[in-house]
């Protein structure tokens, strides 16, 4: 048929390959590689509206989730018919019905004015959560028949159970008791018996069935015969395991065919579902638009139109970048005939066009710019490619004439059906195709007017191709109404005599513009491109060729007919110059040369208005480019400046982790001896000199002024972290002496503030003090080890030190060392355990190295 020729003409196919990988379950997959066209516009118009709906929900709602949902098609068919199901195909039976039901809730739980469609289609859909449960209920995840499917099963199970482990416990003996005529000491099966592994020189110590040997010989494997009464008993009982396992089965698969009618609509159901997501997800990943099917008075626009086929080669096999075209037909439009060089992209426009009806047809969005309007094409017929075959005894022309004829059935019956075609070309009524070519009844009205169109061609007095008889050019009325069919043609005519192809060409599209609704042709013949001018139903459109790269540009360029460019390209593929240049003088004689003349005048005015176009375009884009460059910029600060915070906060926590390792080596300084006011003072320089060294200079923060300690006083001192008692007056360099714990220190005035947060005024002639910001203070000092806090509880008993150890935590406070040695252990985990109990304990970890290691506790209170 005619039909699937086009089909494979335009790689509808591999199309439909391509839509099949974004269906989400098997059935939408083998669907959507086999998509039929509908027969009816209604039928495409209901396809694009489940479209639209799926697009809705995959862009709002992260679309259908098809989940669980398996192809159970055979396995209905196979229970309806009596068959007897495994537990797997009645679990994914379940499955696919709890899926169902899914899905029927997602589509129901959005507004009803946003999926009418969808929540008609599914509003009739039968999941039976009854047969799920009882599925459910018999049936465990890995396909398995459970015992509670029945009390019967159950008992069984549960002797059986109780046999094997007899089985078990007697070879455990009696591996026990010959343990030196055993190869290995393991239980092992063969078949469905237990056997053991023994020494082949020592069978007759374990008298019994020898079920199998190694390789070598050397191990029999022997079930011994004191099990062997229980094997068969356990076999017998597997035997009436099985036989219940497959009454509950049998009753589940006589229940699936009790509701095969709905089991098969569900199925239908889900997988109409699956096709319409499946061809939202293809559309929106096409980046494509919803199209609109026209009146016959309203024209055709499909803007930036994209071949399919290529944008997927584009993204998945690093093919070249897809060049769109521009197709906006008039309704009294007929016949296109495109014009232009060699691989210029003739023939991807007519598949293009022939691939975007069918996709509107089935009911998926085309990749062209919105609006995205196009008639509704009751056929897409096709003569594209060589047919030529040396078996059938046809020739380029002859294949050509032979599809044609098929074409011009089909447009007779409105339904492609054509008469048989025997060896020598004979198709129905249509004509004959003798083995050279020639051209018989291929219709009388094209053979009649081929031999007119010849006749005037030849006439001496015929007037020039771009120069109408008339102002206006009349409007042929056809003699049958068109069909409402696509027809598109590459290299029509071609394949023989110039002449009388050019003849046979105008004469069938002459008589398609009146037979289809719309034509595009392919051709390098001079005389089509007059039509346009003797028949308003005609238009010229031509493919782009860049003389200066003497390369084409692939863009569709519309009113103007194309050049072949065949001199040029010979010249860039590297022909001859001197066979080059004499073809050109020969070209320059004769009318066609004024006709090239004239095309090349059309194609520079053209340009020049292409050129004043696309400045204005390139002002925009400039202008649209220079606002998301100033918006990246701000974005790339703002990153910046939030990475300087990272780094900022990260070296200041480097710098504490590194004072407080020097605030430690002098706390430890001061644990090595009786600590005098001549040691604190040196240690709270040495504390001070940390500070200065790790922490970064910053502006303080804003306190209220004005504060000025008395004797008394309590204030607090950021870099050290304490709270201390002021015990003099500032003195000349403003620096006061203060007490926290047992130790003195003087401090400068900048280095404390008030309870409440105040720093101390500091007169203008002080000296200046460097000083640590309270935003960037140092941590609270590591907690001193005295005798106060430090507990021995050596040579004690558990009971005993939990006494002990509850005295110290009641008048202790921060951190308590906890002496306890590591004798045996038991002390050790007694305390801790108290520790984990006690709820004034916070925390509690090993003494550093150097107070005792794992010898000693520290606990936090």
């Amino acid at each position: 048929m005619i039909h699937q020729e086009t089909l494979n003409l335009l790689e509808w196919p591999r199309l439909c390959q391509h839509l099949s990988t974004f269906a989400a379950t098997k059935m939408g997959t083998l669907a959507a590689q086999a998509l039929l066209a509908p027969a009816s516009q209604a039928a495409s118009q209901a396809l694009l509206a489940q479209t639209q709906e799926a697009y809705w929900l995959e862009e709002h709602n992260s679309g259908l989730n098809f989940g669980g949902i398996r192809d159970v098609g055979a396995a209905v068919e196979r229970a309806y018919r009596q068959g007897l199901l495994s537990g797997e195909e009645l679990l994914a039976i379940a499955t696919t019905l709890n899926g169902a039901r899914q899905l029927r809730r997602t589509i129901d739980s959005q507004p009803p004015e946003d999926l009418p469609v969808l929540q008609a289609l599914v509003a009739d859909l039968s999941t039976h959560p009854d047969l799920e449960q009882q599925i459910y209920h018999c049936i465990d995840d890995r396909g398995d028949v459970t015992d509670r499917a029945s009390p019967k099963l159950g008992g069984i199970r549960d002797r059986i159970k109780s046999t094997r482990q007899d089985i078990q416990q007697r070879l455990q003996r009696i591996l026990q008791r010959q343990a030196g005529a055993m190869q290995e000491p393991l239980i092992t099966q063969r078949g469905d018996r237990f056997v053991l592994p023994v020494k082949a020189p020592q069978k007759d110590a374990v008298p019994g069935i020898v079920h199998d040997a190694s390789a070598s010989g050397a191990t029999l494997y022997i079930e011994p015969q004191a099990v062997v009464e229980l094997g068969n008993r356990l076999r017998q009982l597997q035997r009436q395991e099985k036989t219940e396992e497959e009454v509950i089965l049998r009753q589940l698969s006589d229940a699936v065919a009790l509701v095969y009618d709905d089991l098969a609509a569900l199925l239908a159901i889900v997988t109409e579902l699956d096709l319409a997501h499946a061809r939202a997800r293809y559309s929106l990943w096409l980046g494509a638009n919803p199209p609109r099917f026209t009146e016959p008075h309203e024209q055709t626009t499909l803007r930036q139109l994209r071949h399919p086929l290529l944008v997927w080669q584009q993204r998945h096999e690093q093919g070249p970048e897809v060049v769109p075209i521009n197709l906006l037909i008039r309704p009294d439009l007929r016949v296109v005939a495109i014009t232009g060089p060699n691989t210029g992209g003739k023939t991807v426009t007519l598949k293009t066009l022939g691939l975007a009806a069918l996709m509107a047809r089935v009911g998926l969005y085309i990749p062209a710019r919105e609006p995205v309007e196009l008639p509704w094409f009751e056929q897409v017929l096709a003569d594209i490619g060589d047919e030529q075959s040396i078996e059938q005894s046809l020739s380029t022309f002859s294949g050509h004439i032979r599809r044609i004829g098929r074409i011009l059935a089909a447009l007779g019956s409105g339904e492609g059906e054509v008469d048989e075609v025997d060896e020598v070309g004979e198709v129905g009524e249509v004509g004959e195709v003798g083995e050279v070519g020639e051209v018989g009844e291929v219709g009388e009205g094209v053979a009649a007017a081929a031999a007119a169109a010849r006749d005037q061609g030849s006439s001496p007095s015929s007037p020039h191709p771009l120069t109408p008889s008339s102002p206006h050019p009349p409007i042929h009325p056809p003699t049958h109404p068109p069909t409402n069919a696509l027809v598109l043609l590459d290299e029509v005519g071609a394949g023989t005599d110039p002449s009388e192809g050019t003849a046979l060409a105008i004469a069938l599209l002459k008589h398609l513009a009146n037979r289809a609704q719309l034509t595009m042709a392919t051709t390098h013949y001079g005389e089509l491109k007059a039509l346009k001018y003797q028949d308003a139903r005609f238009e010229n459109a031509s493919v782009e060729f860049d003389e200066t790269t003497l390369s084409p540009t692939y863009r569709l360029l519309w009113g103007i007919p194309g050049r072949s460019n065949a001199l040029a390209i010979a010249r860039r593929l590297g022909l001859d110059t001197t066979v080059v240049d004499e073809a050109t003088a020969l070209m320059g004689v004769g009318s066609q040369n004024d006709v090239n003349q004239v095309i090349a005048g059309l194609e520079a005015q053209r340009r020049d208005q292409e050129a004043r176009s696309q400045a204005a375009a390139e002002l925009l884009a400039a202008t649209e480019k220079l606002h998301d460059e100033v918006q990246h910029r701000a974005d790339l600060l703002r990153d910046r400046e939030q990475e300087l915070k990272l780094q900022q906060q990260a070296a200041v926590q480097a710098a504490i982790a590194d004072a407080k390792r020097d605030i430690a080596k002098v706390i430890r300084r001061l644990q090595k001896g009786d600590a005098t006011a001549q040691d604190a003072q040196r240690a709270t320089e040495a504390v001070d000199a940390i500070a200065q060294a790790h922490l970064p200079a910053a502006a303080p923060a804003p306190t209220k002024p004005g504060y000025r300690p008395t004797v008394g006083d309590r204030v607090r001192i950021p870099s050290l972290g304490q709270t201390a008692e002021v015990l003099t007056a500032p003195d000349d360099d403003h620096r006061i002496t203060v007490r926290f714990g047992l130790m003195k220190t003087t401090v400068s005035l900048a280095d404390i503030e008030s309870l409440r947060g105040e720093k101390a005024e500091v007169p203008v002639k002080a000296k200046p003090v460097d000083t640590v910001p309270a935003a960037q203070a140092a941590p609270p000092a590591p907690a001193i080890r005295t005798s106060r806090n430090t507990i021995d509880l050596r040579g004690m008993r558990v009971a005993e030190s939990e006494s002990v150890l509850e005295e110290a935590i009641a008048r202790g406070s921060g951190a308590l060392w906890i002496i306890h040695g590591h004798g045996t252990g038991k002390l050790k985990a007694g305390v801790h355990d108290y520790l984990k109990r006690h709820p004034q304990v916070q925390r509690f970890e090993p003494a550093a190295q150097a107070d005792g290691g794992t010898g000693v506790t520290v606990a936090y209170l």
